[in-house]
This record gives structure tokens, sequence and C-alpha cells, in this order.
């Protein structure tokens, strides 16, 4: 089921913030490049970003990678507004919870060779089932790619808790239990699952392979 209430927080937090979304983010999701840059795709791979936003990313990986297929979900019709206008044909984009999205409905595939979570499960409040649901859609040798915010615990004390502060202004909240959350998602599938720190664990890049 859709959670029409975060659709609706979604919707009326980035109505007028998606016109400089990737201005303004570029200084702060650190990570999403080298995430892109690791995805390394099999030729033709499917590949699904959930809450795709403003699809900045999903261009980004047509641009090295054009001959792959991908699709694109978020929560938010305004997000996909923009998402649209960016990337026209290249894409197959819905609206969907990346909570219960049914991907044979929405997309007519049910399998996907590279998944993409960024900046994403900070923001979804039933995160574990988002990470659990999209594992569960991954093609055999697929692999689900995170980034995230981390714990900040190699920075100091203040600048963690003035980001915390600053974040939850935009209904962010970083998972401190990603790592362990991960690999209990890769346990769960038969897979494998890596997690590596960023900028001081300023934040997180998991991959969970199948």
């Amino acid at each position: 089921m859709m959670d029409a209430a975060h659709a609706e927080l979604m919707d009326r937090t980035y109505r007028h913030q998606r016109l400089v979304y990737d201005l303004t983010r570029a200084y702060y999701l650190l990570g999403r490049d080298r995430l892109i840059a690791d995805l390394a795709p099999p030729p033709g791979a499917r590949i699904l970003e959930l809450a795709c936003g403003t699809g900045r990313n999903l261009r980004l990986i047509q641009q090295r990678h054009p001959d792959v297929q991908l699709y694109g979900l978020d929560i938010s019709a305004e997000m996909l507004r923009s998402a649209r206008r960016r990337l026209g044909s290249r894409a197959t984009l819905a609206f969907g919870d990346a909570c219960s999205f049914d991907a044979q409905a929405l997309f007519g595939v049910v399998e996907f060779d590279r998944i993409v979570l960024s900046y994403s499960l900070s923001m979804i409040p039933d995160w574990q089932r988002a990470l659990s649901h999209a594992a569960a859609h991954l093609a055999p040798g697929g692999a689900l790619h995170v980034v995230d915010f981390g714990t900040q615990a190699g920075l100091p004390g203040w600048f963690r808790e003035g980001l915390r502060r600053w974040l939850a202004r935009f209904h962010v909240t970083p998972r401190d239990a990603l790592p362990s959350v991960v690999t209990a998602t890769a346990a769960a599938i038969g897979g494998s699952a890596r997690c590596d720190g960023l900028y001081r664990d300023y934040a997180v890049r998991a991959v969970i392979s199948r």
C-alpha cells in the first residue's frame, strides 16, 4: 500500500525545492558520483533507482552506459515532474512507494541487474522494509547499491549534532544501523554485503550482491 501521508509530505517538501534541488544538494550529498562510477552494469542491464528524485543520477548513468534500460520510482509526484522533464523517453518512470511497489505492474519487469538507493533511506520512514523490498527484486548476479548519511563518528561532535539538527528540518534522519541492516538483508536473500564509510563516516556506501 502507498504511504499517502509520506507522499503528501514529500510533495509539500519538494514542490518548490525541486527547482533548485540539484544545485543545492551537490555540496553535501557526497558519494553519489562514486556510486555511479562503481555500478559496472552488464551490457543491456536493467537499472532501477528507487526515490529517483529529479532524475539526476539516472541521467548520469545513461551518459556512462547508453545501452542500459533505465527505470525510476518516486513517491513524490512533484519530483517526478522534474525527472520526466530531464529524462524524457530515456527512462521509464513511475509513481510509487519504495516499500511496496509492484514492479511488474509499473514497469513490466520483475528483476533488475542494478538497483540504486541514493540518499533516500534516510527519508523513508520504514527504511528497513524499503531495503528488503529492493533486494528482493535483484536478478541473479545483480547488485543493490546504497549511499546515504553515515554516523559521522570520525567527525567532531559539534559537527555531527549540527548536521543532524539541520537535516531534520528536511525530514532526513541518518540511519546509524544501516551497515547491520544491509548485512542482514543480504543474508536473507542468500547474498553478500559490503559497507564502507566515506569521508570520516560522513556517508556510508553499501552493496548487496546476489
